[in-house]
């Protein structure tokens, strides 16, 4: 054999060299591959991770080993090889033996001979289900399926959810249009019994009376001109699920009637029809108006607002929630960036305090439709003061330097932490407790601001 032809050989492997010695010892997983993609080497942690051992994962395909959700189209490995260049640290997910879902970071490199020559690849891997198990513990601290907040308030109402889904009482749920009334009662619905049966939503005031009755019951064919084919109602298309009343403060007294039958007694008559049909649905009502004013005013019955407020959950609007706007702003930017395909990264320092000054007449939707206007204008990089609605920004005083941005992000953490401070009482631990911050961070804020 030449010296070149020797050279060109990998340095052969020996259980107890060095190298090998180390890779036996470390946590990560690390496996080599030659140059048709067969497994060539597969420590001691690879084995672990993926609870595959060596003499199984040798001589085969890594693709068939690992099954990660990177191997079609994003190989880490395949990029290295190709490029020559390493990756550091890239999330994804392998299955395991057991069928077990495991997330990892890869990193990977050229595997060469003492001439250079390409041989195959190596590739390192991390297994994060620890740290993935942190990250939903944390992140479940503050979302509760599409409700994230930070807000005490909030989080009372986070707590009563799994209560109230597992009751199956009626439920009345009184916020301004815009807090997010419709998500909770997907909520409570999803974590219910009844998650697997349908969830419908009906928004009483946008429909006229007659074309609401027919909505909600259906119709019999011939019931009226026009009506040439029956027609279920939302009652039957939410049969075994739940059926969410928005807005039900604006129905007339004479289908009040109506709905207090249905909620007493269980059937419900389509229009057209003498034959009454049974029903198996739970009711979530929401409504924007005072019931109990609209009670004293003979606009709504009594006995059909004791029907359906067993259980009331009152949602603060978002101006009573400040310190919740970084956390929904983070969400709508995560959820539009997968639908949208694009990586904006966040907003500006002077779009944020913008936003963290504004009263927000409607609410989490309006917060969340100007991130969407943002999200249209901007391609890449940050949200900036431009990218919102010329209408929003009129009435918004002109922030000139970055010392009026420090400014009013101070003066809108301070209203924050005094906000917590008075719920709790001047009691500083369980302030901090509410702000999701630790205690030491809240004295330092408070001494920074000025705050006694």
């Amino acid at each position: 054999m030449t010296q070149q032809k020797k050279n060109d050989l990998p340095m052969e492997h020996n259980p107890v060299d060095s190298t090998g010695i180390i890779l036996e010892s470390i946590s990560d997983g690390v496996f080599t591959v030659d140059d048709k993609w067969k497994i060539t080497s597969f420590n001691r942690a690879a084995e672990e991770i993926t609870g595959i051992t060596r003499e199984e994962a040798i001589g085969r395909q890594c693709s068939e080993v690992f099954r990660a959700s990177m191997c079609e189209v994003d190989c880490a490995l395949k990029q290295t090889m190709n490029t020559g260049k390493p990756v550091i640290n890239k999330s994804t997910f392998i299955i395991s033996a057991d069928g077990r879902r495991i997330p990892i970071s890869v990193s990977t490199a050229l595997l060469k001979s003492r001439t250079g020559k390409v041989l195959g690849g190596a590739e390192t891997f991390r297994d994060l289900s620890l740290v993935e198990e942190l990250r939903k513990e944390l992140k479940g601290r503050f979302q509760v399926g599409d409700l994230v907040s930070r807000s005490p308030a909030m989080h009372k109402i986070f707590n009563l959810i799994p209560m109230l889904a597992a009751s199956g009482s009626n439920v009345l749920i009184h916020g301004e249009t815009g807090t997010g009334k419709e998500v909770i009662a997907r909520a409570i619905h999803n974590q219910s019994p009844r998650k697997n049966k349908p969830f419908i939503a009906v928004n009483c005031g946008a429909l006229p009376d007659t074309l609401l009755e027919s909505e909600l019951f259906g119709y019999k064919k011939g019931a009226f001109t026009g009506a040439s084919k029956d027609k279920p109602g939302r009652f039957q298309i939410a049969e075994g699920g739940t059926l969410f009343l928005d807005e039900i403060g604006e129905i007339s007294p004479a289908l009040q009637v109506r709905l207090l039958r249905v909620l007493q007694e269980r059937i419900f008559e389509p229009l057209g029809s003498v034959q009454p049909v049974k029903t198996d649905i739970r009711i979530i009502a929401a409504t924007n108006q005072n019931l109990d004013e609209q009670i004293e005013a003979g606009a709504f019955r009594q006995d059909l607002y004791y029907r359906i407020n067993v259980v009331k959950i009152l949602l603060p609007p978002l101006r009573n929630r400040k310190e919740d706007i970084p956390l929904l702003i983070e969400h709508f930017i995560s959820r539009f960036n997968r639908l949208q395909n694009k990586t904006i990264t966040g907003v500006s320092p002077e779009l944020l305090s913008i936003l963290m000054g504004h009263d927000y007449p409607g609410n989490i939707r309006e917060l969340e439709n100007l991130i969407e206007h943002a999200f249209i204008l901007c391609t890449k990089g940050l949200l900036e003061t431009d990218h919102l609605p010329e209408e929003f920004m009129v009435g918004i005083p002109a922030i000139t330097s970055q010392k009026d941005i420090k400014l009013t992000m101070r003066t809108v953490e301070a209203q924050v932490i005094l906000e917590a401070l008075n719920r709790n009482r001047n009691n500083r631990a369980a302030a901090a407790r509410d702000l999701g911050i630790h205690k030491s961070t809240l004295f330092r804020k408070m001494k920074a601001l000025g705050i006694r």
